[in-house]
């Protein structure tokens, strides 16, 4: 079996469940398993830190988990048309996870949702991508020959799966966003399957 890492942080449970559909989509491709991790909060407060272990959901991530896996599923909430903190927190500690070059040639797709239509899912998308082009990761979005891709009234981009959650950050995923999930998680397994 090979795993293809489900990365992700989320806040009030959107982000979580386009992880858990991506990771039925991975999981519907003979010999791969997903495998889900989240990253800690990050607090403007210096002294105060999180459990090794998170209460529910996915365990933490770990340097070890981008070194096993064999592609990458990264998802985070809008912030401001921007990644979460936390998951650029992240990020910036995997310098030597660059040098390495531990990343390079694996593929990765990426994964949001925001509080509105227009509330900044592309641009989001495209930030989550940059430190996987600066790892060398090959990024994969989703192509027009999706139908729901076309006709969607709530989220899904090519550049990656999405939600719009509302002002009152509903998780449940529409019919749409759920298929376009779960469709991405399929793509990412083929090509890593493909390219290994």
């Amino acid at each position: 079996m090979q795993d293809i890492l489900v990365l992700y942080y989320s806040h009030r449970g959107s982000i979580r469940a386009l992880a858990e559909r991506i990771a039925t989509g991975i999981e519907s491709v003979p010999g791969m398993q997903a495998r889900l991790r989240t990253v800690p909060r990050v607090s403007a407060t210096c002294e105060a830190t999180e459990p090794d272990v998170p209460e529910s959901g996915a365990p933490f991530v770990e340097l070890a988990d981008l070194e096993e896996c064999a592609g990458l599923a990264l998802g985070s909430p809008v912030r401001f048309g921007n990644m979460a903190a936390p998951m650029k927190y992240f990020w910036d500690s995997t310098i030597t996870t660059w040098q390495n070059g531990t990343l390079t040639g694996k593929p990765a797709c990426v994964f949001t949702s925001s509080g509105s239509h227009h509330g900044g899912n592309e641009s989001t998308l495209l930030s989550m991508m940059l430190p996987l082009l600066h790892h060398g990761m090959l990024i994969m979005g989703l192509p027009f020959t999706e139908p729901e891709l076309a006709s969607t009234t709530t989220g899904g981009t090519p550049y990656g799966p999405s939600h719009v959650a509302g002002a009152k950050g509903n998780p449940a995923l529409t019919e749409t966003e759920s298929r376009l999930a779960f469709v991405q998680g399929q793509r990412i397994s083929n090509l890593a399957k493909k390219l290994s």
